[in-house]
């Protein structure tokens, strides 16, 4: 069958793409990513490599300057580059969701005032839904737009969880708006909040406090934001109408846990690669532990979640590249992909035994970094209430 998650069907720009990008991968990612990873320390080289690449702007219409890929190419390419170093992978991921929002919904003023420097990287998004106490709810959103006498609005509240919340420029938050609508989603709005890179109070009544410690997925900024009466006109509503943030915002998780699942995919594949690489090297009894059947079924059932999870992953892109909704089947992706990296990966580290939790050897690092994907754009647990819900309605009794 030749290598794990071949993508078939590709076209030939696309393999170029993917052939480009796994090469950079290999040769400026993989080789500093432990050392960096380790640091703590923002990828700054390795942003710039992928800003020259075209990264930031690949799916970004032509017309807007960008390269005009499809989100299967993206997801291809977010694998590749997981693979590498899933850090950069985030870095890539919230910027992504924001220009697919302003293509999808923003006005035209919008799109050509963003998206040209969006495609170049001058101007980097960022994502901000969750809150300290939102957690997979929605709904209970608190920070608050209170329309002003002039029109324009006062944002004030908190947001947690921003990957890229220091480091972006651009930011879609959020917020609670009264609309005057019976239903709370319609009572939502998404602004897009304007700020300079780096920490403390970085626009008007904006503050970023500093980045969150966390067990992995280090290297890149993740933040909390507070607004204090942030005063931000009615130009920077998405898509220029209030109450629709909350659709908008679904359409842009929708195409994240595309992202989230090509994240995990790249996580499982390189597990996968240092699991059968390092079982052909070690000897135990006389054999290379490859050779010994409790490794051998091992890695069979590795090497077949890699598959499983990399075809449900390019099954959903290609979905949503048609223009239909696919909430269940990115749900369903997401939800494989993530579980199935975690036991790949945690089946590469008992491959490795004790030099697995020395931080000399790379699986250490990815086992910390895999963890992200069961709670990266909603868990396994919120992805089951998608399935199921959507289950018993096609086969309704």
């Amino acid at each position: 069958m030749g290598r794990l998650a071949e993508t078939e069907g590709l076209t030939d720009i696309q393999e170029e793409i993917l052939k480009t990008v796994r090469q950079f991968v290999d040769e400026k990612v993989i080789p500093v990513a432990q050392e960096l990873e380790h640091a703590d320390e923002y990828p700054t080289e390795i942003v710039e490599g992928l800003k020259e690449l075209g990264i930031f702007g690949l799916m970004i219409p032509e017309e807007y300057g960008g390269l005009g890929e499809s989100l299967l190419t993206y997801a291809l390419c977010v694998e590749e580059i997981a693979r590498g170093w899933m850090s950069v992978s985030g870095v890539i991921n919230t910027h992504f969701i924001v220009a697919y929002m302003l293509m999808q919904h923003g006005t035209e003023e919008q799109k050509q005032k963003y998206l040209p420097k969006m495609a170049t990287g001058e101007v980097r998004g960022a994502f901000s839904m969750s809150e300290p106490g939102l957690g997979s709810d929605v709904s209970a959103v608190s920070t608050k737009a209170t329309k002003q006498a002039d029109g324009s609005y006062e944002i004030t509240g908190q947001k947690m969880w921003l990957t890229n919340g220091g480091s972006s420029t651009l930011v879609a938050v959020l917020t609670k708006t009264d609309e005057g609508a019976e239903s709370v989603y319609k009572n939502m709005t998404t602004f897009l909040v304007e700020k300079t890179p780096g920490f403390g109070e970085t626009a008007q009544g904006v503050t970023v406090p500093g980045k969150i410690d966390k067990m992995g997925y280090k290297g890149i900024d993740t933040t909390e934001m507070i607004f204090e009466g942030h005063k931000i006109s009615a130009d920077q509503i998405l898509g220029g109408t209030p109450g629709k943030g909350f659709f908008q915002m679904m359409d842009g998780v929708e195409v994240g846990r595309v992202n989230v699942a090509a994240r995990a995919c790249g996580l499982a594949i390189r597990g996968f690669e240092l699991g059968i690489a390092y079982a052909q090297q070690r000897q135990t009894f006389g054999k290379k532990i490859a050779e010994h059947q409790a490794i051998l079924f091992r890695l069979a059932e590795m090497g077949t979640k890699v598959e499983v999870s990399h075809n449900m992953m390019v099954r959903a892109a290609r979905l949503k590249d048609t223009g239909k909704r696919m909430d269940v089947e990115a749900g369903m992706a997401k939800m494989v992909a993530s579980e199935y990296a975690n036991e790949v990966v945690e089946d590469s580290f008992r491959i490795h035994g004790g030099y697995g939790y020395s931080k000399e050897y790379e699986i250490e690092r990815i086992m910390r970094e895999v963890k992200f994907m069961l709670i990266g754009e909603g868990t396994s647990d919120i992805q089951k209430m998608i399935i199921g819900r959507s289950l018993l309605k096609d086969y309704k009794s």
